[in-house]
């Protein structure tokens, strides 16, 4: 996952845009451990206890129960402890750690373009993107800076080296929601996508017009992994088990050539692919999804120094990205269409990704939960 932020294109300290990283960035994919190896139960990883009290009543419509309970989270640890991309966990997303949650309800897709759309028509909601940026909020931005826009995949027509993102992404002016991949381009027959170019107040304003709310990063975990334990992806160990594509992902030469094995060059339609156990589509590519925690990468090392079972966490108290340390960065999970053994292995279940709060991206939606619990 990248972030162009949106603040520093604005401002122009970078013309382009400013890119900054927030997955590790090294070009070669490392082996897969033998499946053997990689058993439910695996190392640093205790069996799913979920809670067996029935659903609360008749589900919402378009959302599953997630039933909660007892889990470990995290990502498998990589044998030789590095931070390297392809099918290896990373560090921010270990140690594994036990984690409690409540039951509650969840989307069984991302939000789409149709039902983000009922939203702005019922309240005339202008998305992060839409809004032409002001001066007083940008002091120094030169004027021709001060235009509407958001970050767009713009792949190269030739293999590059992936030593800099710059390469494949691009502040694109006119890029929002209903124009994804610039102002020429639509939504039009495309209903059933994911909506994209989401800031995180995007997401919470829809959020609060739905009476729902955005799950915390554990909620996400718990559901995505529909029961299962230690495993790699949300249907199992392997990626392509049987043969068959689980999920949309890149396939083919990062970042110049999506060869569309899996069925899509891109983003594609919501629920194309299995569900997991719990019947959640997509928690695997397409698009990343927004959380409600902070993004700190130490976070999973300060619940394993409180001791115990860490009950319903609600995320760090602040953000804080040591790579930004004055960005405030929020969490992400699930990876998109641009996941690759190439270069980016967040389609894992336990991975982490972080993003800057006011930036959208043509690879980032969202899902949203309903409480069960009295307090909220």
């Amino acid at each position: 996952m990248v972030a162009i932020r949106r603040r520093l294109a604005v401002v122009g300290v970078i013309t382009a845009a400013v890119i900054t990283v927030a997955v590790v960035v090294v070009s070669r994919a490392l082996p897969v451990k033998p499946a053997a190896a990689e058993m439910a139960g695996s190392e640093g990883f205790l069996p799913t206890v979920e809670n067996r009290a029935p659903p609360p009543g008749p589900a919402p419509q378009d959302m599953v129960w997630i039933p909660g309970g007892e889990f470990s989270m995290g990502a498998q640890d990589p044998a030789d402890m590095n931070d390297a991309v392809g099918m290896q966990a990373t560090l921010d997303s270990r140690p594994i750690h036990r984690v409690y949650v409540d039951g509650f309800w969840i989307d069984k897709t991302e939000v789409t373009n149709a039902q983000f759309a009922a939203f702005v028509k019922a309240t005339g909601y202008m998305t992060v993107a839409e809004r032409t940026p002001l001066a007083e909020d940008f002091p120094g931005a030169p004027p021709e800076n001060l235009v509407a826009g958001s970050v767009v995949f713009s792949p190269p027509d030739h293999p590059v080296p992936l030593d800099s993102h710059f390469r494949w992404w691009s502040y694109v002016k006119g890029a929002n929601w209903r124009h994804p991949l610039g102002p020429r381009s639509s939504i039009v027959g495309k209903d059933q996508f994911p909506v994209v170019h989401i800031a995180y107040e995007d997401a919470l304003a829809y959020a609060k017009w739905a009476g729902k709310r955005i799950p915390t990063e554990a909620e996400w975990e718990f559901a995505a992994r529909g029961g299962l334990t230690g495993q790699r992806f949300p249907w199992g160990d392997g990626f392509k088990p049987a043969g068959k594509w689980m999920a949309n992902s890149h396939q083919g030469n990062f970042p110049n050539h999506d060869t569309g094995e899996d069925g899509f060059t891109g983003i594609g339609p919501v629920a194309r692919f299995s569900p997991n156990a719990y019947g959640l589509y997509d928690v695997a590519g397409n698009v990343w999804e927004w959380v409600s925690d902070w993004y700190r990468p130490d976070y999973y090392s300060e619940l394993i120094a409180e001791g115990g079972i860490a009950r319903n966490p609600q995320g760090p108290a602040s953000s804080l990205d040591p790579d930004e340390p004055t960005e405030p960065k929020r969490a992400m999970r699930g990876g998109s269409f641009l996941c690759t053994d190439q270069y980016c292995s967040r389609y894992m279940v336990g991975t982490r990704g972080k993003g800057e709060v006011s930036t959208g991206t043509n690879h980032l939606g969202f899902r949203l939960v309903i409480s069960t619990r009295r307090s909220e």
